[in-house]
């Protein structure tokens, strides 16, 4: 599974806005700033996040963007789909449309498999537990294992 720049900066940038919440609207190059994003890259993330709803933007000399809701109630997985589409994907189709035939055959409940457990743990993840530094009691053990960070 790969994590795209695109996906990568918008969590950044949420989180940066988790960070701030009690402090108004952040602009976008204070964003882009602070996560060292390009800032025109940026602004197409948060046009999308705006239009999906996780962000909202406003206009004039106090504008900037903010969260559209709690970002405990803002998951890892929300914010990528509202940039990237489906967390799971292969050849860009969603696992339950494909088939496969013969001794192929099971690699269809593997690739459901692998979207169960991306879901599992960027959907049980939040902004605020990122901006926190408190990482689910689940994820924080799947990093204990000195195997998880070693590059096979």
């Amino acid at each position: 599974m790969r994590i795209s720049a695109r996906a990568d900066y918008a969590v950044r940038a949420a989180l940066q806005l988790a960070a701030a919440r009690d402090e108004g609207p952040l602009k976008a190059e204070a964003i882009a700033d602070a996560q060292e994003i390009p800032h025109k890259f940026l602004e197409g993330i948060l046009n999308d996040m705006r239009r999906g709803g996780l962000v909202v933007s406003q206009r004039g000399v106090n504008g900037g963007y903010r969260l559209a809701r709690p970002a405990d109630s803002v998951s890892i997985a929300d914010v990528i789909r509202v940039v990237e589409g489906p967390l799971v994907s292969v050849r860009g189709v969603r696992p339950p449309d494909l088939s496969y035939t013969g001794p192929a055959e099971s690699l269809l409940p593997l690739w459901v498999a692998l979207r169960a457990n991306v879901r599992q743990v960027l959907e049980g993840v939040s902004l605020a537990d990122v901006a926190s530094g408190e990482l689910p009691r689940g994820v924080s053990v799947l990093t204990e294992d000195p195997a998880a960070w070693a590059n096979p």
